[in-house]
């Protein structure tokens, strides 16, 4: 079976499924306030000087807005796109939402006038989303249910799209995998969390097997993954590629929370961030020097955050209302 075959994702418990999407995206009944900035308006691309976001604000939930870079305080552009998770970059956008009507997702390929220039299909609860820099590659992770292995709690599935051939891999979890260099098999594994290298083909992601959630890096071409390093969750690879910003779970245990820090690839050295929060997201680099990331306020709204990523200073609320963050440089 080729990759362009690979479209859906493997379908899951439908009725827990749709329950679980219930409570992830229509979250949006009684709220509080939702004041987020000065003003707004509805000139919303992907030309570069802005921030791009996903609304948390009662007025506009859920639409990719963006601020400038400069003023990210200040008044906010507004779309009319909705999506429950989005990133940009290099002139592409994702866009994961609900489909139309049912209990499903689809996964939207925006341009940089935020027009869908494709769609396809997705199984799963959207978490994740990310668009390589030069906007040719993207992937997501879903939430799903029904695998036999976790007594029917979620499972996540990650899964990748190359612009540049169509290629669709709908899970990672068909690539071959090595563990500490040697070939490894487990019905439990995961992945979540994709960012990709500059190099074509090249990613690095999330595996979790047992108690273990490793860094791992992948190689589309090659079908393969091998562990870089234990306790890492949702990399986010720097611009220049030499650090990696994650999530680690606080004494191994993610039932404590999680500590945002930044790997050092080449030297392996591990610097924790000035936010001492417990931060739940993948983090998206502002530039080489600063980390943005959300962190929830009220059920249903959050505001985006930034720290630097040298572990000095503190954080900084960056955008009020939002999340899902991307820099359009």
């Amino acid at each position: 079976m080729n990759t362009r075959t690979r479209v859906l994702i493997a379908v899951s418990g439908t009725l827990a499924l749709a329950a679980a999407a219930v409570l992830y995206v229509g979250a949006a009944g009684a709220r509080n306030q939702g004041a987020a900035s000065a003003g707004t308006s509805d000139a919303v691309t992907l030309d570069g000087g802005r921030l791009l976001f996903r609304s948390t604000a009662d007025a506009d939930r859920g639409h990719v807005s963006s601020v400038s870079a400069a003023d990210p305080g200040g008044a906010r552009a507004v779309s009319t796109v909705s999506c429950s998770r989005v990133h940009a970059a290099g002139g592409t956008a994702i866009c994961l939402r609900p489909e139309t009507g049912l209990t499903t997702y689809q996964l939207a390929v925006l341009d940089r006038r935020l027009a869908v220039t494709q769609e396809i299909p997705l199984v799963g609860v959207p978490n994740r989303a990310r668009v390589s820099a030069d906007g040719q590659r993207l992937a997501w992770t879903v939430f799903v249910t029904g695998d036999s292995y976790n007594g029917g709690r979620f499972s996540t599935r990650a899964g990748t799209l190359d612009l540049t051939t169509g290629d669709v891999e709908g899970t990672l979890e068909d690539f071959a995998v090595t563990v500490d260099g040697k070939p490894y098999q487990a019905a439990d594994v995961n992945f979540w969390g994709v960012t990709f290298t500059r190099q074509p083909g090249r990613f690095y992601a999330t595996m979790s097997t047992g108690s273990h959630r490793y860094l791992v890096e992948g190689d589309s071409k090659a079908r393969t993954v091998r562990t870089v390093r234990d306790n890492v969750e949702c990399p986010s690879l720097s611009p220049d590629e030499t650090r990696i910003a994650y999530k680690s779970a606080i004494d191994g245990d993610p039932a404590k929370g999680w500590r945002v820090s930044v790997l050092d690839l080449a030297g392996g050295t591990v610097t924790p961030l000035a936010e001492t929060r417990s931060v739940d997201d993948q983090s998206a680099w502002l530039d080489d020097r600063t980390v943005a990331y959300a962190l929830p306020r009220t059920q249903g709204h959050s505001d985006v955050w930034a720290v630097p990523a040298d572990g000095t200073g503190t954080p900084r609320l960056l955008i009020p209302e939002a999340e899902s963050p991307a820099a359009l440089p």
